[in-house]
């Protein structure tokens, strides 16, 4: 990753992120974050990107949210939001 160089890192859907996803959310809630992954059925059959991540409370200063069309992509550009706003997330 390039940090501090104006460039956002490429989310790698090979990385078994979807592997650690309940941990995520688990961590995220002991910081006082509430967290929710959802798929909606409406936009997948639409073609549009169906997995959702929002997330908010705790040390985050307002609400955010990821969309993706998997959930390793969704998850992926989670963690890149959740580490811009100074989250440390472990996994």
């Amino acid at each position: 990753m390039a940090e501090g160089m104006g460039r956002l890192p490429k989310v790698d859907p090979d990385s078994g992120v979807e592997d650690v996803t309940l941990s995520i959310l688990e961590w995220l809630g002991e910081q006082g974050v509430g967290a929710m992954i959802r798929v909606d059925a409406e936009r997948m059959r639409d073609g549009q990107p169906a997995w959702t991540f929002a997330a908010s409370g705790g040390p985050l200063d307002g609400g955010m949210r990821a969309d993706g069309a998997s959930a390793a992509e969704c998850v992926g550009r989670a963690l890149l939001r959740l580490r811009e706003a100074g989250l440390a997330v472990p996994f």
